[in-house]
């Protein structure tokens, strides 16, 4: 049996063969962004989203009220303002704001934002679910490997569903798919809520995420690509899987807060924090699907109808929820 330093091992491994593999296989682009990285708004980039993302990490252990919480929060908005002014100032910008300010990447970015939050939560806390001893009232007793197994049906419906994608955002336009996506996402986290008694009810709502999320996020980054300049795409499609990330951490700090606010005898969580949990990440991305009904359809479903079919957004969909599943 590996260890529980293979957890970082083993992906560390990968990505050093994604990053050969990048290197010897991946064409470069034709092109090329003139210019120089901007140190000041990079480091203030940096400084106000360790800030944020630690306070969001800790605040259930610390408790939100606490001065170390409260603290990193403030010093993270004075950060972020510090940096949005850096940018606005730097002759040649890490980010363009006026780019940020777009419709398209906004209301996108919103998106990720609340998808995040269900997302990241389910893929933290389903496993302590399942793990649970049945002698708590709920739970499986599931061993690591088994739990880990219970969140595979989402991978592989999130990748049949990225096959699909293309066809799909050709008839019915992205910002239809982000939407359905999200609704769907939300259908699946309402099973866990109210219907986990059976382990079939786990991998139903697993394999109903992964066509949710599958949809939302291949539609999103078409959406994201297609709505800055080509110098720009990858600014704007990293800056939207890093508001994504935030999500997913203040998701996780949110499910935190309610699982662990009613303990039961046994110091094991009781059900009901899970079923409030859940149904919380449930409301928040139908939260989502609303914010998705902001996104301005006519230039995302142009450039999409204009694109051949591929299956490489079922590989970028795979893939970033491999990498978010290992964090």
């Amino acid at each position: 049996m590996l260890g529980y330093h293979w957890l970082f091992w083993l992906p560390m491994i990968l990505t050093v063969i994604a990053a050969v593999s990048a290197v010897l296989f991946v064409p470069e682009s034709p092109v090329r962004a003139p210019g120089r990285i901007s140190w000041l708004p990079a480091v203030l980039l940096s400084a106000w989203l360790v800030a944020l993302l630690v306070a969001l990490s800790e605040a259930p252990d610390w408790g939100w009220g606490s001065g170390r919480v409260t603290g990193l929060l403030a010093g993270a908005v004075a950060l972020a303002a510090a940096w949005v002014l850096a940018e606005l100032r730097a002759a040649r910008p890490l980010i363009d704001m006026q780019m940020m300010r777009q419709t398209a990447v906004w209301t996108n970015n919103l998106v990720a934002l609340l998808i995040g939050v269900g997302m990241y939560a389910s893929f933290a806390f389903l496993p302590e679910f399942v793990q649970t001893p049945s002698a708590a009232g709920y739970g499986f007793g599931a061993s690591i490997t088994r739990s880990g197994l219970m969140l595979l049906p989402s991978a592989i419906t999130m990748f049949g569903v990225g096959m699909l994608a293309g066809r799909l955002g050709r008839r019915l336009g992205g910002k239809a798919l982000v939407v359905a996506g999200c609704l769907i996402g939300a259908a699946a986290m309402a099973i866990l809520a109210f219907a986990h008694r059976h382990v079939w009810e786990i991998y139903l709502s697993n394999a109903i995420m992964g066509v949710g999320f599958g949809l939302a996020f291949s539609a999103m980054s078409a959406l994201v690509v297609a709505a800055v300049p080509s110098s720009q795409t990858g600014v704007a499609s990293g800056m939207n899987a890093n508001i994504r990330t935030i999500g997913g951490s203040i998701g996780a700090a949110v499910m935190a807060s309610i699982v662990t606010s009613q303990l039961g005898p046994s110091g094991l969580p009781k059900e009901s924090g899970y079923t409030t949990g859940f149904a919380a990440m449930a409301a928040g991305l139908v939260l989502a699907g609303l914010a998705g009904l902001l996104i301005p359809s006519l230039r995302g479903q142009r450039r999409m109808a204009s694109e051949p079919e591929h299956a490489g957004t079922a590989i970028v969909v795979g893939a970033a929820l491999a990498a978010d599943t290992s964090e």
